[in-house]
């Protein structure tokens, strides 16, 4: 039996602030029990080589420009990752022959984060699923590169469900680290898995998405549009709003996975959404969670980028670059030009925009 991680909401980290830089930092708290339990874990499964390859510190830079990318070398993940699966549909089902998260080598699992009393309905029986499967991604990104699979047994595709929509809020809420990040990508937005799961690492760095202004659009149910590049949306939620706002993102999923537009998500502490850039006070503050959504063009067996490709993490602003040249002399402009052929158009973007307004003020 893996070992499980029993929480509740008592055990969400009420503010989780960067240090501003100005040289008087107040003594960092100390790490969650959720950020312990994660990083023993996946430091005691490198260290027993389980991964395919040892992750040490990532050559780092931060390209000059008002995006602030974050820039990592991470050559071996390009080379030793598993092929990723042919992916012919947004709506593909799960096919129990390729490989899945059932066929895993059980040693990779950390834990299973269980909800404690809290997760259940007023008969007292848990909601289903209740299981969260946490196992190390053994071709990292980054530091605490894992995996949050609901319940493999149940065998779901690669579609969001409103659990793992929570499921993945609650973690960055359980984490004191500012750098802990979620995300997901759809079929056909470079998911390499047809088995329901979604990523989460530690990166310790700042990113845009983290304070980007935003436009309200239907604010009651936390759903706004990014100002800036790359074209997105945003939801927001701190710890009292969770249920409802994750019941809002997967209506907004559905609707796009419904429509067959791929899409990508990226979950981090942020600050309160704002239609302008906040004081640096408000900019550190940390109390909720940034939720953004790219719909995106879809990509069915098409070529891969070779300097890196256009997933969760780079629509965020973190770019794993596979090959030192292109780490090396890419500029900010170049990056902008390689998302943007991934992007809808603006048109299709601004009708879908149209939509979801509409279809969350209807529910």
């Amino acid at each position: 039996m893996p070992l499980q991680f029993v929480y509740s909401n008592q055990d969400f980290v009420a503010d989780v602030r960067r240090s501003s830089g100005n040289g008087l930092g107040m003594a960092s708290p100390p790490p969650a029990k959720f950020d312990t339990a994660m990083q023993a874990g996946w430091t005691d499964r490198m260290n027993r080589a389980l991964f395919r390859y040892h992750l040490g510190d990532l050559q780092t830079r931060i390209l000059p420009g008002p995006h602030g990318y974050v820039a990592q070398l991470n050559i071996q993940r390009g080379i030793e990752r598993r092929k990723p699966q042919e992916i012919l549909s947004i709506q593909q089902e799960f096919n129990a022959k390729q490989f899945n998260f059932n066929k895993i080598n059980p040693e990779e699992i950390l834990f299973e984060m269980i909800k404690d009393a809290e997760g259940r309905n007023e008969k007292g029986q848990l909601h289903e699923p209740c299981r969260m499967v946490v196992l190390v991604n053994v071709s990292p990104l980054e530091f605490g590169h894992c995996l949050f699979v609901p319940d493999p047994s149940r065998c779901l595709p690669q579609v969001l469900t409103k659990f793992a929509i929570q499921a993945g809020i609650e973690s960055v809420l359980l984490s004191s680290d500012p750098g802990f990040r979620v995300g997901f990508n759809s079929l056909g937005g470079f998911a390499s898995v047809n088995h329901l799961h979604l990523h989460g690492y530690y990166l310790d760095h700042e990113l845009k998405i983290e304070s980007m202004p935003v436009k309200p659009l239907v604010p009651e149910k936390g759903f706004y549009r990014l100002l800036d590049f790359p074209a997105g949306f945003l939801f927001y939620t701190d710890s009292e709003w969770v249920e409802k706002v994750a019941g809002a993102i997967c209506q907004v999923t559905d609707f796009l996975v419904d429509g067959n537009i791929a899409h990508n998500l990226f979950l981090t502490r942020g600050c309160p959404p704002c239609d302008r850039i906040r004081n640096e006070k408000d900019r550190c503050s940390g109390r909720g969670v940034r939720i953004a959504v790219w719909p995106r063009t879809s990509c069915f067996g098409a070529k891969e980028e070779s300097a890196f490709n256009v997933a969760l993490c780079e629509l965020a602003g973190h770019l794993p670059f596979k090959n030192k040249k292109d780490y090396e002399l890419s500029t900010e402009k170049d990056v902008i030009e390689i998302i943007q052929r991934y992007l809808l158009p603006d048109a299709e973007f601004h009708t879908l925009e149209q939509q979801l307004t509409h279809h969350l003020m209807d529910l």
